[in-house]
């Protein structure tokens, strides 16, 4: 490792020496003669550069990759002049030997290109000079002088969001420093290629400058020292001179052209055959009008029938292979995608901690009530987001997904609802079989196996599917085991909604809400109440299966009662008066509320059980457990009677006894509403139907 380490700085420092030698060589070419070989050899190497710089500058993703280009134009222009310096003397010492005076790279420009006339060369090189000048280094400069305008503009905005995302923690401390480095990359490349366009400009004068130096001087000397013709002179230097211009402007033609395709790049992402001619064939209608065009051109009399033709073809035959091609490009990236997204999750199931994952929802059945509930999955599917569908218009908030599953550990006919994991209920369906809800009335009369029903505990009875119509005939309507297990499921969410509403949902409803009360939160939370306070004051309503739908008025009645109380139990209370009107119109039938009501009594023992402290705030609940026991006896025989009367009703007491007269009701009856005298609203229609006295 030590003689790697001790061998890569040697070699770098030789490349350095060797750069910097290549530096000097240019420079004494300026001032040194040089044979007309090497001159052939530079002139070859110079054209060879120019078309790297342009293969690269194709080839490249984005600008800032090729960030040196200022620095290799530089270098480039420099070994263009001191080589046409060099020629420059070539020509006016040897050019009275003929066109081969300056070496075979110039005799065989001018003899190729200018096909052996000297007009054609002039012609040809003023062209050149014309396009490089006018039309190519123009438009680069204008590009890179507006495009380091525009960036140096941008940098403080482009600063500050790089600080906002390192302060979010959206990026690291590597990645902001690699975002600024760019930045000023950036900014320093365009402000160099605004001045180095200027090279290759100053480069176009100085050719038509040492073009006619080399045509005049010569004449002249071929005259005046060699005793050559005048005729002759001028055909042998203008020759030489517009061939020794041809050899400069082409590679500055060349270079020219790299740098208006990195400028004019701008924020094109990958190389130029991907930003042309992908962004060209990205619209075949295009394609399909171009095509009709060509063919029109093709039709017209007095226009070539070939091009046109072929282009029309070749256009629609491009048309036609695009989508093709985009559509088998798309179908592989989402094959692939598919198979990545398998592979992880594979990879997910088999790790250690996807088996620590719970689901929130879950049903375990047994083999037997597997192979039935499959049979109708696809149905039952759909009843279970109709069912979460459910939830969600009548409670406020979407229930998390249930998760089916199979599980060998249980008996062949029954299932579990589990909710986090832990077992909230166990059942028994009996496959081929219907149950029969009766409650205190009547059993069918055919065979069948007395049960309670799991979902609100009433009688009923497990018949065979045969004998369905014979006891729908009996007034009875028998239930199939799906819909069993949906009632039961449905029943056991609605008892555990506490526990089903998260953090990630309480968030998810905050940013659902209008601009002007998520400026009512900001104003409360965390400064009056903190986001796990609020989440504390939306489960205890759902415990009493109090919907949150209306979340916006729950808000503002906390933002009413947190500057005065800060205990959930107390705010809850408050909530609940506020929005007493969709209480008693969720709990109303047809209008009317049905209410059972604490007696006198009753009343008095629980107000005398509460224990307050110096600013009347209760602090205790202490009763005698033989008044719990009697309480329970006495509302539970009311209760029971109320209910084989009416199916849906209240208990009505004082209001700072409602939380203790609910805790006591709520192990008999969990689904019975308690109200207090406050939480009855103003306009809404009452029925009593008696009291516990």
């Amino acid at each position: 490792m030590a003689a790697i380490e001790a061998i890569v700085p040697e070699r770098k420092s030789q490349r350095d020496i060797g750069f910097a030698l290549g530096i000097v060589a240019i420079l004494a070419i300026l001032f040194l003669p040089v044979p007309a070989i090497l001159l052939d050899i530079g002139l070859a190497f110079s054209i060879a550069l120019s078309v790297l710089i342009l293969m690269v500058a194709l080839w490249i993703q984005k600008p800032l990759e090729f960030s040196a280009f200022p620095t290799v134009l530089l270098i480039a222009t420099l070994l263009r002049l001191a080589l046409g310096i060099a020629t420059t003397r070539l020509i006016l010492a040897n050019g009275h030997h003929g066109v081969g005076a300056a070496g075979h790279v110039i005799e065989g420009f001018s003899q190729f290109v200018m096909s052996g006339d000297f007009v054609i060369g002039i012609v040809v090189f003023l062209i050149l000079i014309t396009v490089n000048f006018l039309v190519i280094t123009k438009g680069a400069t204008r590009i890179a002088e507006v495009g380091a305008r525009f960036t140096l503009d941008a940098i403080p905005g482009k600063q500050m969001a790089i600080d906002a995302d390192l302060n979010a923690g959206l990026i690291d401390d590597k990645e902001a420093q690699h975002r600024r480095r760019e930045l000023e990359e950036e900014s320093s490349f365009f402000g160099s290629m605004d001045g180095a366009s200027k090279f290759v400009r100053g480069e176009a004068i100085a050719s038509l400058i040492t073009i006619a130096v080399n045509v005049f001087g010569g004449i002249i000397i071929g005259t005046t020292r060699h005793g050559m013709p005048l005729g002759h002179a001028a055909d042998v230097f203008t020759k030489l001179s517009v061939g020794d211009g041809l050899v400069s402007q082409i590679p500055a033609l060349i270079v020219s052209l790299a740098a208006g395709l990195l400028v004019s790049k701008g924020g094109t992402k990958g190389t130029a055959e991907q930003a042309v001619i992908g962004q060209l064939g990205a619209y075949p209608r295009a394609l399909w009008v171009s095509a009709f065009l060509m063919l029109m051109f093709a039709l017209v009399p007095g226009l070539p029938f070939l091009p046109f033709m072929v282009l029309a073809g070749l256009m629609a035959f491009i048309a036609y292979a695009i989508p093709k091609k985009l559509a088998e490009e798309k179908a592989i990236v989402v094959a692939r995608a598919a198979a990545e997204q398998e592979k992880k999750d594979v990879a997910a199931r088999e790790s250690v901690k996807e088996s620590l994952k719970t689901p929130e929802i879950e049903v375990c059945l047994g083999r037997q009530v597997s192979s039935q509930i499959q049979t109708a999955h696809s149905e039952l599917s759909h009843r279970v987001a109709k069912m979460r569908r459910k939830f969600a218009r009548q409670y406020g908030f979407v229930v998390p997904e249930i998760k089916l599953t199979d599980s060998l550990a249980l008996a062949p006919k029954s299932y579990q609802i589990l909710i986090h994991g832990t077992v909230a209920a166990t059942q028994e369906i009996r496959p081929g079989e219907l149950l029969v809800v009766v409650g205190d009335g009547p059993s069918p009369d055919v065979p069948s196996d007395p049960v309670r029903e799991p979902a609100f505990g009433m009688k009923a009875h497990w018949v065979l599917e045969s004998y369905g119509a014979e006891v729908r005939r009996g007034g009875f309507e028998p239930i199939d085991g799906a819909s069993v297990l949906l009632t039961h499921l449905s029943e056991v969410i609605r008892n555990n909604l506490p526990q089903l509403l998260s953090y990630k949902d309480m968030r998810g409803l905050i940013d659902r809400l209008d601009p002007e009360y998520k400026r009512l939160l900001e104003e409360i939370c965390p400064s009056q109440i903190s986001y796990s306070g609020l989440q504390a004051v939306l489960k205890l309503l759902l415990a009493e299966r109090v919907s949150i739908r209306n979340l916006h008025l729950i808000l503002e009645a906390i933002a009413e009662i947190t500057p005065h109380a800060r205990r959930a139990e107390q705010i809850v209370e408050h909530v609940r008066m506020r929005i007493a009107q969709q209480i008693c119109g969720d709990l109303a039938e047809n209008g009317v509320l049905n209410v059972l009501r604490l007696g006198g009594a009753w009343d008095l023992s629980f107000h005398q059980s509460l224990k307050r402290d110096v600013k009347g705030e209760v602090i205790e609940f202490d009763i005698d457990p033989r008044l719990v026991e009697q309480f329970g006896t006495e509302a539970g025989e009311a209760i029971r009677t109320r209910m084989r009367e009416t199916h849906n009703f209240a208990l009505v007491t004082a209001p700072d006894a409602r939380p203790y007269v609910r805790m006591i009701v709520e192990r008999l009856y969990p689904t019975l509403a308690v109200l207090s005298h406050l939480e009855i609203a103003r306009g809404v229609e009452i029925k009593s139907l008696g009291t516990i006295s």
